[in-house]
């Protein structure tokens, strides 16, 4: 990647230049940007835009009504850079009219976004030709590096040599319906910071996800691709997977230098509030806590498979992260979530299941209908369905993944499917989960959360003996097959 270094969002920053409504680009006013590096965005300006909401309801005569006008566009230049901030609401400031010693307003704005490098019109302004991602763990996801550390020996014992080596790694791609995926490394050239009290040697291996669409994007499309690779890793690790930073290449800057060669591409960064804050320098997690990494599922297989699934399943896996992005405080809101996702899993994998074939359905309903009231049919007949219960639901789900993994997970699946049926019964209907103890329903949460996930997975490629390892050997899941056993083992009564 080349062009100027991107913007981390965990970092704070400002930018002290004009600033203007896009639709008055002759009435600027002096300003700073200031990002907070937690996704807070505020403009001090000094001045301000006209905010009061005003009528003329005949000449002369200017109406002056309760609230403030917002903005979608606001544009300025600051720091030899455009500036385009989107969504942009004014939270304060002071007017001084009739005040003894004139002096300028002032105004602050909050924005949503701010896209550092171009001026766009809107966030479906299509003016950017790519996008380049870094999400956290993406190196470890990546499953490759840059580096390779040798330690030197001596009649078998270390010796105190050694070497870090590095050594560029090949890009890797892949096109899915016209867009293509490439998954990039680049690292530093050595540097020494010599310290009054020793020396460091570093350089830094920094893996990120490409994304080159077939016609050019807007940021509303930008967010779109982040979101969904964001998603992915997060499935991959089991963990909030956080945004580090979102740079997007400006279409049509592609140049040429003097000598021919190709000048760098103009780029622009993405401040805002994720779904969940990368931390740029946090320690990443060990590969063994990942469900799985490109060195299982190399990335040109799972891209594909994730944009499919991805689409087909969004709400469900929605649900599922948001369980790993924001866990509610009680167990009954997680019960909900869990067992919701799982309705909607079952729904958007199109599986077939009629209680009863439905000519014959048909047949019944109508027999029955018969004997209702006229004026109560309509009713009768919306209420009376041919469609799966939950518990047939749950089922149909347990019987999709490696038999042999969910075994493990849990062992009598009729029984989880009955007592977590019970569960949300009881507390949609009654207002209560009397016939479940807290650590019973703890386990049905956990445990219906990974069913789920293991559909995913199983929907995204992973192989049986993957599935197996994972509920055996990954901590989470180990940890919830030991209470699905425990509750839902087989020998358990019904």
């Amino acid at each position: 990647m080349t062009g100027d270094n991107p913007l981390n969002l965990d970092e704070t920053a400002e930018w002290a230049g004009l600033w203007w409504l896009s639709d008055r680009p002759h009435e600027r006013l002096p300003g700073v940007l200031r990002y907070d590096g937690s996704g807070g965005l505020s403009l001090s300006l000094i001045g301000a835009f006209e905010d009061r909401i005003m009528s003329h309801p005949r000449p002369g005569v200017t109406a002056v009504h309760e609230g403030r006008q917002t903005w979608d566009v606001i544009h300025g230049v600051a720091e030899q850079r455009e500036i385009t901030l989107l969504q942009c609401v004014p939270t304060g400031g002071k007017r001084t009219m009739f005040a003894r010693v004139e002096s300028p307003d002032k105004q602050i704005v909050t924005a949503t976004f701010a896209v550092i490098g171009v001026h766009a019109n809107g966030e479906v302004d299509p003016v950017f030709s790519a996008m380049e991602i870094s999400i956290e763990d993406l190196g470890v996801w990546a499953s490759s590096s840059v580096f390779e550390g040798h330690m030197g020996t001596s009649d078998g014992k270390f010796d105190g040599t050694g070497t870090i080596s590095a050594k560029p790694v090949e890009n890797v791609s892949v096109t899915v319906d016209g867009t293509e995926y490439h998954l990039s490394h680049t690292h530093t050239l050595p540097f020494f910071d010599h310290r009054k009290g020793s020396t460091i040697g570093r350089m830094r291996d920094t893996v990120a996800i490409r994304v080159i669409p077939s016609a050019p994007s807007s940021l509303a499309g930008a967010m779109e691709a982040a979101r969904q690779l964001q998603d992915l890793i997060a499935v991959a690790m089991h963990r909030a997977a956080g945004l580090i930073w979102l740079r997007l290449a400006v279409a049509g800057t592609a140049s040429v230098l003097p000598d021919g060669s190709p000048a760098p591409r103009r780029y622009a960064h993405v401040l805002y509030s994720p779904a969940a804050l990368g931390r740029h320098d946090a320690k990443a997690v060990n590969e063994h806590q990942a469900f799985f990494t490109c060195g299982v599922l190399p990335f040109e297989e799972v891209v594909p498979r994730w944009c499919e699934v991805h689409e087909r399943l969004q709400a469900s896996i929605n649900m599922i992260l948001g369980l790993r992005y924001a866990p509610a405080r009680f167990v009954e809101n997680n019960l909900l979530t869990a067992v919701g996702a799982a309705e909607v899993l079952h729904r958007g994998l199109r599986i077939d299941e009629k209680p009863f074939p439905q000519a014959q359905f048909r047949t019944m309903r109508e027999a029955m209908l018969s004997q209702v009231p006229a004026e109560h049919r309509d009713r009768f007949r919306r209420a009376v369905r041919n469609d799966p219960t939950l518990r047939d639901r749950l089922l149909a789900l347990a019987a999709r993944p490696d038999s042999q993994a969910m075994a493990v997970l849990v062992p009598n699946a009729e029984l989880w499917a009955k007592r977590t049926t019970q569960a949300r019964n009881d507390l949609a209907h009654e207002g209560t989960t009397r016939s479940h103890s807290s650590l019973e329903l703890v386990a049905v949460v956990n445990v219906t959360t990974a069913v789920v996930i293991l559909n995913v997975l199983h929907e995204i490629g992973l192989s049986s003996e993957q599935q197996r390892e994972i509920v055996r050997n990954h901590p989470q899941l180990r940890a919830t097959s030991q209470a699905g056993r425990q509750w839902f083992g087989r020998g358990k009564a019904d």
